[in-house]
């Protein structure tokens, strides 16, 4: 006798919870990236190199539609997941999705309250070839590497939550 499970899921739930945790993860993975060999590397030269290529770095991924896609779809599929997770009476998981949510949302309030004024700041200071003060330089690296770091933290808390979810939904599906 066949019989579909009543805990199963649907489609558009496994898609979006699975899709959630790979989002988050390529976030987590470019503040990682940029942690431990990006702002080291540029740390390691001079001022002037160190503001041309943050300016190109910035630019480049303001005018990326992908990247910009990634960084807002994360925080819509978490939160969808959720959504449909507590609906779906998987409470646990719901739990899990909404925190990895959560902590992805403090990602954006970080990047839109100090990285990006930050980045504006760096910007709005012109071409680093007729640039004399380079006092923005220290001010920037310190806050923007600080709060780079808690952006790495708070998405790869968020990739451990919807692991979790993850895991839970598979159980949760399997009965």
């Amino acid at each position: 006798m066949n019989s579909v499970p009543a805990a199963s899921g649907s489609r558009v739930a496994t898609v979006l919870l699975a899709g959630a945790t790979v989002l988050v993860g390529l976030m987590a993975g470019l503040f990682f990236a940029f942690d431990v060999s990006v702002m080291p590397g540029l740390a390691q030269g001079d001022e002037r190199t160190y503001v041309v290529a943050m300016q190109n770095f910035n630019a480049a991924i303001d005018g990326n539609g992908l990247f910009g896609a990634v960084f807002v779809l994360a925080l819509l599929a978490a939160a969808g997941s959720a959504v449909l997770e507590y609906r779906g009476g998987r409470r646990a998981v719901a739990v899990w999705a909404a925190t990895a949510a959560v902590l992805y949302l403090l990602v954006l309030v970080v990047t839109f309250t100090v990285n990006i004024p930050l980045n504006n700041e760096l910007a709005d200071a012109g071409d680093a070839v007729k640039l004399t003060d380079f006092s923005i330089v220290e001010r920037f690296k310190g806050t923007w590497v600080a709060t780079n770091i808690a952006r790495t933290l708070l998405c790869t808390a968020a990739l451990t939550a919807l692991s979790r979810a993850l895991v839970l939904y598979g159980r949760a599906t399997a009965r």
